[in-house]
């Protein structure tokens, strides 16, 4: 093979790349992708089964999924305030920090104020709040067993935050508070036993946990480098490339295995939800925009936005829910939340 023709491969490849990027910018709306998720949050607040005295529930589908996507969204359009949904949610999040009562959401709530609490400081030191928030999450960190490391999750068997494998999914997401919090933080002396019970908990090898747990913790080493060692991280990252469809994207099968669900919605091909999140990870791991796999991915996904509604079409992996019905949405929050995060970090 001449050299010629390798160097006219690579230019080939890059300008592939460099196109992909340009169509990002031209080719999706997040100012309907904004409205959608802000039109969701709207029905949220209102539905009295997400109620609750402090505010309303941060659910992983829909609150969760909206206080990450939306200040990107936000900073995106040019908007100088935060809306009044992410203002409640935080609230949700702020009241009793520290202090979580006890209840089958005690340990969600304190992983989910320590992340987006840092995510509150970022550039500044911790605040007086985000500390607290912290020193209870070590507090409830189980300490015998085999979740050894991890926190009580919400377990309901429902795919894909709730099910059995997903105390590991809340596991990598108080690690991704730690390493948001940042380095001073995350290796500081004074939590050096919970860091290691917590990196211990999530480099243990399972043949049972999915993909997709996996993907969380890829996420997590992006903001904490010192969580996965370099050849696991690259060896994740191959796998993933290798589970990717022909046309670019990710089925819900491929971030499995996932329990059976008879009544569940048939998705064929590639879904939003997973292609959304794997390729946001895999932005937020260092892979780059101009990565002709990756580009492959951003097309499908900037080729699947609902133009009229600003959404990523996605169903339950679970159940049938009536249409129109609140618990209809939750897979479409979610893949609309981390497509526009896709999306966003591929144009920076």
């Amino acid at each position: 093979m001449s050299r010629r023709f390798i160097c006219f491969v690579a230019i080939a490849a890059a300008v592939f790349g460099l196109s992909a990027i340009s169509a990002i910018a031209a080719e999706w709306s997040p100012e309907r992708a904004a409205r959608y998720l802000d039109g969701r949050l709207e029905q949220w607040f209102a539905w009295k089964t997400a109620a609750s005295p402090e505010g309303p529930c941060v659910s992983c589908h829909t609150g969760m999924t909206y206080l990450l996507a939306r200040p990107a969204l936000r900073r995106r359009l040019g908007e100088s305030q935060p809306t009044r949904y992410e203002q409640g949610l935080l609230a949700r999040l702020r009241a009793n920090v520290g202090e979580k009562p006890e209840s089958y959401l005690q340990g969600v709530e304190s992983i989910f104020a320590t992340l987006f609490l840092s995510m509150q400081d970022a550039g500044r030191p911790m605040s007086a709040e985000t500390r607290k928030a912290f020193d209870q999450l070590w507090t409830l960190q189980l300490r015998e067993g085999p979740s050894t490391g991890s926190w009580d999750w919400l377990i309901v068997n429902l795919d894909p935050w709730e099910h059995s494998q997903s105390t590991f999914f809340g596991a990598a997401l108080a690690a991704l508070a730690v390493g948001t919090a940042g380095p001073s933080y995350a290796n500081s002396p004074a939590i050096s036993e919970p860091v290691a019970r917590l990196t211990a908990y999530l480099r243990a090898p399972s043949a049972r946990r999915p993909l997709h747990e996996r993907v969380a913790l890829l996420w997590a080493a992006s903001a904490w480098r010192e969580l996965l060692p370099v050849g696991e991280r690259e060896s994740l990252i191959a796998e993933l490339f290798t589970r990717r469809q022909p046309d670019g994207g990710w089925t819900n099968g491929s971030l499995g295995p996932w329990s059976e669900h008879p009544d569940a919605p048939t998705v064929d091909g590639s879904a939003s939800y997973p292609t959304a999140f794997v390729t946001y990870v895999l932005l937020r791991a260092g892979i780059p925009a101009s990565d002709a796999r990756l580009a492959r991915a951003l097309t499908w996904l900037i080729d699947h936005q609902d133009r009229e509604a600003g959404s990523w079409s996605a169903v339950s992996m679970n159940k049938r829910y009536p249409a129109g019905s609140m618990e209809s949405f939750f897979m479409q929050d979610a893949a609309t939340a981390f497509a526009s995060l896709a999306l966003i970090e591929a144009g920076r």
